[in-house]
């Protein structure tokens, strides 16, 4: 397969350009992701339609791969609890090497055809779940591998890709194909690709949890108030609705511990 993710880039002795031009023209690349994302929005409809039901029965989310791709789904993944205030079984990220590899690269781990399998079998992995493998290049035996055993055993599985008619597509059900060309500096995907990859994921788990009845109105009413800017958002949510005082929200907060619950709740107290 060809892969435009490999391609050399048009961009020619990059060590001698002026900062500012280096600037530019990874900003003028960036503005062609999204236009990218945009053709694939069906697509990806797809997936967010057969992942609501999974998890309405019990399922969970899986998002699987290596290197940046492995990163980015752990970060999604990380995101969706305190965000959503779903539990954190439900959304889970895996990278080849294990969780020492967020930090530092593991050599050769993404080219073990089936530790992504090994790796997903720790979660006991079932038909109730949904399998999303990430990478750039399409070509990732570790994503392949654990892909090619969720079909044979009746898995849902997704992909996200930056290559077209790649390994790691034709083991998807619901493949999703972001085709960015090459990078400002050639083979670099964590750039253009890696920015399409975490608008994808982005809007795979917005749509997901929305779905899931986890906003209302466009508010994150069931985030978790870990700090002091959440719980600030948390009274302007709760005097959007009433006129009351920051401290009556913040006990209407503390009392009923999210959100929502001191929304049901405001008229009662």
């Amino acid at each position: 397969m060809e892969k435009t993710t490999e391609k050399d880039s048009h961009y020619r002795h990059l060590e001698k350009m002026p900062t500012i031009e280096i600037l530019q023209n990874i900003n003028k690349e960036d503005q062609t992701v999204a236009l990218a994302v945009k053709s694939q929005i069906e697509n990806i409809e797809k997936l967010v339609d057969v992942i609501v039901p999974k998890i309405k029965s019990g399922g969970r989310l899986f998002y699987l791969g290596a290197g940046t791709s492995g990163r980015l789904g752990i970060v999604d993944a990380s995101e969706c609890p305190p965000t959503y205030g779903v539990p954190h079984g439900m959304v889970i990220g895996i990278i080849a090497g294990g969780d020492s590899a967020i930090r530092k690269a593991v050599e050769f781990a993404e080219d073990n055809i089936i530790g992504g399998w090994d790796d997903l079998q720790k979660h006991k992995v079932n038909q109730n779940d949904v399998v999303i493998g990430i990478a750039a290049s399409g070509t990732t035996p570790y994503v392949f591998g654990a892909l090619d055993k969720c079909r044979e055993n009746n898995i849902v599985t997704g992909s996200i890709t930056c290559n077209s008619n790649s390994p790691v597509a034709k083991h998807a059900d619901f493949p999703i194909e972001v085709i960015v060309g090459p990078e400002f500096v050639t083979g670099s995907t964590r750039m253009k690709a890696g920015t399409a990859q975490k608008l994808v994921l982005n809007m795979i788990s917005s749509a997901v949890m929305i779905k899931l009845g986890r906003v209302k109105d466009n508010k994150m009413v069931d985030m978790q108030m870990a700090n002091n800017k959440l719980v600030e958002r948390g009274v302007k949510l709760l005097q959007q609705e009433k006129p009351i005082s920051v401290e009556e929200a913040k006990t209407l907060l503390k009392r009923f511990g999210s959100v929502r619950e001191a929304l049901l709740n405001i008229d009662k107290t």
